[in-house]
């Protein structure tokens, strides 16, 4: 692909090759009337090449992202060798102030995607970005963590069916890739519409760093942007020998009781039918449910909450691995 080095405008602003600016993109306040800015982290090379779109904090409490593309900044990874590399550290500021999943209108930015210019603040943001960001992006990375108290393994989720992400994937190489059709209103299936290929990490529980799923965001990064021959030369990626593993198909075991959880299986960890995964107590002493694999496959998901309720997701299992 033949790449120009063209002056990229974002919000009014231009950014010119070999240049480094960072935007605040203003939206909204909030009730106190303070602002609240989203800085936009820009760095070009003067060699043209693809743009690459390094996104965290969709969600507010998902900090292991935001700490991800923080790192990947501070340590000057996002200064490219060619093209331009964009970096977000947090698109949902709102949420990061407050350390919650939506935005003060209650709203999923995740769900309201392409947004409205004149909808509810958390869909004019979602039009914003679609419209003044993704326009100039090749190729994204959008890192996120497992909600509430549920710590994901570090996994890349793509579309079924489209062999140029899935070649992506196996450059990035997390330790699993999850197939997982886009939902509708989320910001990974505007990006596919718009042309953009996005690779979505997860890793992590929110309100949590965790040094080894950060290490696992910042490496395949650097193999991603060291494949578009992006990379800085004073950088350097490793490449594990172990084969990344790729899920067809998997599925939430769920409490049957509301007790005090006890987990005795590891992340990432591969169980089979009927292993022992877990208890689930009163706390008195009286009662424990036995919680067993219904099937065998790897563990992509666990609850590390103490106290569950009926009907909670505890673990996330594979059911059907990539032939």
């Amino acid at each position: 692909m033949n790449y120009r080095n063209n002056v990229l405008r974002i919000l009014k602003e231009d950014i010119l090759p070999g240049e480094s600016k960072t935007i605040n993109m203003e939206i909204a306040k909030l009730h106190t009337m303070t602002k609240l800015k989203i800085p936009i982290i820009v760095e070009r090379a003067k060699l043209p090449g693809p743009t690459v779109l390094l996104s965290a904090g969709l969600h507010g409490d998902e900090i292991n992202g935001t700490e991800i593309v923080r790192q990947l900044i501070v340590q000057k990874i996002n200064k490219p060798k060619t093209g331009t590399i964009i970096c977000i550290p947090i698109i949902n500021v709102f949420g990061f102030v407050n350390q919650t999943r939506e935005f003060p209108d209650g709203r999923d930015l995740n769900r309201v995607f392409p947004g409205s210019k004149t909808g509810s603040l958390a869909s004019r943001f979602a039009y914003y970005l679609l419209k003044e960001i993704i326009p100039h992006v090749d190729y994204a990375i959008d890192f996120h963590a497992g909600g509430a108290a549920r710590f994901n393994a570090a996994q890349i989720r793509i579309a079924p069916n489209n062999q140029e992400l899935r070649d992506l994937a196996e450059i990035f190489h997390a330790p699993f890739t999850l197939y997982s059709n886009n939902i509708s209103g989320s910001f990974r299936n505007s990006c596919d519409k718009l042309g953009v290929k996005m690779l979505l990490f997860e890793g992590g529980k929110s309100i949590d760093i965790n040094e080894d799923i950060t290490q696992q965001g910042i490496e395949g990064a650097k193999r991603v942007l060291e494949h578009f021959g992006m990379l800085n030369s004073r950088k350097k990626a490793s490449h594990p020998e172990e084969k990344s593993i790729y899920i067809e198909k998997s599925a939430w075991i769920r409490a049957r009781y509301s007790g005090m959880f006890h987990g005795y299986t590891k992340i990432g960890s591969y169980v089979n039918k009927g292993q022992l995964l877990a208890t689930i107590s009163d706390p008195y002493g009286k009662i424990e449910h036995k919680m067993k694999a219904p099937n065998s496959g790897y563990v992509i998901n666990v609850n590390e909450a103490p106290i569950v309720y009926q009907g909670d997701a505890i673990y996330h299992i594979s059911t059907e691995l990539e032939k």
